[in-house]
């Protein structure tokens, strides 16, 4: 089997907990945050959980490189505040620590918002752009070149956005951009969310229009860099840049577009995760894809 579906499931109680959930729907990858995704500090790991979510990783048989574990959701790497920024980099230096405890190579994350407070100077005009954008994404990717020099063997890797009020990365160009300044290019990724793809203006739906987004994808960004998927169908409409999800062939994507990457030999052996919004379905939507792979 290439192509390796799951969720991301609850670490409630800890970590250890995070494969027994992944078994229990069937998962052949998962997602987890490796503490409280709304806290700032987290507890180091103590020995008894290690050895718990050690034992429990090999009874799943889910290989460390089918597991995207997310950061917390207040780090933010382009924050223009110099001690909130100093904050969020220490906050992110510490994730990437504990994937490296856990044994897992990658870290995933949302890029930043400029919060509305950049774009009083402008620097090199860029097309593409906004220089208020720049400014931030400049500071995303010092950000993220700071916590790897300070960090071994976990890959950072960036969660394209819907483009929700200041969210930056919901632009192929915003994760080029980010990708070209990031020194250690053998620990940068990215992982693509197909409601957020969407919803910025990215269109899937039919066989052409998935073509043209992937082969964009693979023009700005480079396929080589893509080390994830978050599988989501979208509430919002193509275009809305607004960050909904929805279960599979219920949203505004349908089935097709599920159809095309589950064919796509370049979706191979990277985590494809459920993040859609009734997870007592999952098991049967992680059935549900593998059914579509011709």
């Amino acid at each position: 089997m290439s192509k390796f579906v799951g969720a991301h499931v609850s670490a409630s109680g800890g970590v250890q907990n995070a494969p027994l959930n992944a078994i229990e729907i069937g998962a052949k990858a998962f997602a987890l945050f490796t503490k409280n995704q709304k806290r700032w500090d987290a507890k180091p790991f103590d020995t008894k959980t290690l050895d718990a979510w050690f034992k429990n990783l090999e009874e799943s048989k889910i290989l460390p490189k089918h597991i995207l574990p997310h950061d917390s959701y207040l780090i933010n790497l382009g924050n223009p505040d110099g001690e909130k920024l100093e904050k969020s980099r220490n906050a992110f230096i510490d994730e990437l620590e504990r994937c490296d405890i856990l044994g897992l190579d990658r870290l995933n994350f949302h890029p930043g918002s400029h919060l509305q407070k950049f774009g009083k100077k402008d620097p090199e005009y860029n097309e593409k752009i906004h220089y208020a954008e720049l400014e931030c994404l400049d500071l995303i990717a010092e950000s993220i070149n700071f916590a790897l020099d300070k960090t071994k063997n976990v890959k950072a890797v960036i969660e394209n956005t819907a483009g929700q009020g200041t969210n930056l990365g919901y632009k192929f160009e915003h994760l080029e951009y980010i990708i070209d300044r990031v020194e250690d290019k053998s620990r940068i990724g990215v992982c693509i969310d197909t409601c957020h793809m969407f919803t910025a203006g990215y269109d899937i739906r039919t066989r052409e229009a998935y073509d043209k987004t992937w082969n964009e994808f693979d023009k700005i960004v480079g396929r080589e860099f893509l080390m994830g998927m978050h599988i989501n169908d979208s509430k919002p409409a193509l275009g809305s840049r607004v960050d909904r999800h929805h279960s599979l062939g219920e949203g505004e994507i349908g089935w097709n577009a599920f159809e095309y990457i589950m064919n796509d030999s370049r979706m191979d052996d990277i985590p494809l995760v459920l993040e859609t919004i009734d997870e007592t379905i999952w098991d049967q939507e992680i059935k549900n894809l593998y059914k579509l792979v011709k």
